[in-house]
């Protein structure tokens, strides 16, 4: 790990303390990304080109449970996030921004665009986490779809359970990269290879799991008990989303799209759920290039 991803650190206002890092360009736009499920500031650093992002201020918190971002049960919620995003940018003194969050990062990016419409120009999600329902979960992997069918059902035992997998990432890591892998489909097992995601992962994946999966457990309950109110968002959405996706489906996405009242949607033929890890500064120079629009509110279908 480098001293530039060790990482900085604020006092939020209850005393809990939040990390993050900075990447791209310290005058560019700034863009506050957050990282998926089980990762950490880190996975910014890890992608290529991350680090000479042209005109784009990247700021990476850990969220909550995961690297060095405090967790506290009941204080920790998605819908507290975007206090904490308010509190990050007004430390380091940034009026208006865009959000970004991928896969289980897109629940508190949809979080601050319902919550704090007036900071940002934009949000942008790809493969999106969502609410668990029967029209969002069809063509999802097996082992996803139980893990959140049932860790809401058994608590208690899936935080256990999350922690002995934090342990197995540490004690036996190609075992752990094995087991994950079964998650994604043929699409996602090639981009691993190409990019030797297994050794750029390797400094994420541990902070990611520094806290026992704490952050993991938390991620998991969400979407059977969604709590965000989706036709309410008033900020303009970016959604990218692909194809061949079988962690976060194509379903959920379009669920999603049509929900959120000033959506844009890009469904990607082709692509998997690591399809991001090649296309990053494509995804946040869309971003950097938007200003904030007042949307009309549009009624979800569903």
């Amino acid at each position: 790990m480098s001293d530039k991803d060790k990482g900085r650190y604020i006092k939020l206002p209850d005393g809990r303390q939040l990390c993050y890092v900075e990447y791209g360009d310290p005058a560019g736009k700034p863009i506050f990304a957050f990282h998926g499920n089980p990762n950490s500031r880190l996975i910014w650093g890890a992608l290529p080109g991350a680090l000479e992002l042209p005109r784009i201020r990247l700021i990476a918190p850990d969220r909550p449970g995961y690297g060095q971002t405090d967790f506290v049960t009941g204080v920790t919620t998605v819908e507290n996030w975007p206090n904490d995003v308010v509190a990050l940018a007004d430390a380091l003194n940034i009026d208006r921004f865009a959000v970004f969050g991928g896969s289980g990062g897109g629940p508190y990016a949809l979080a601050c665009a319902w919550k704090i419409p007036q900071r940002l120009t934009c949000a942008g999600i790809f493969a999106s986490v969502g609410p668990f329902l029967p029209e969002t979960s069809q063509g999802l992997n097996p082992m996803v779809r139980a893990m959140w069918k049932y860790a809401p059902r058994v608590p208690r035992l899936f935080k256990l359970q999350m922690r002995f997998i934090a342990w197995l990432s540490q004690a036996s890591p190609a075992l752990y990269v094995k087991m994950v892998l079964k998650e994604f489909g043929p699409e996602d097992r090639l981009i691993y290879e190409r990019l030797n995601l297994g050794e750029r992962m390797r400094a994420t994946r541990a902070e990611g799991y520094r806290q026992g999966g704490i952050g993991s457990w938390y991620d998991s309950l969400l979407p059977a008990h969604w709590p965000i109110p989706l036709t309410d968002i008033q900020t303009q959405v970016y959604l990218w989303q692909g194809t061949q996706d079988v962690s976060v489906p194509p379903a959920m996405g379009r669920y999603l799209a049509e929900c959120i009242p000033d959506c844009e949607a890009e469904f990607i033929a082709g692509a998997g759920h690591f399809w991001i890890f090649e296309h990053l500064e494509q995804v946040l120079g869309k971003l950097a290039a938007t200003s904030c629009s007042s949307p009309s509110l549009a009624m979800c279908p569903v």
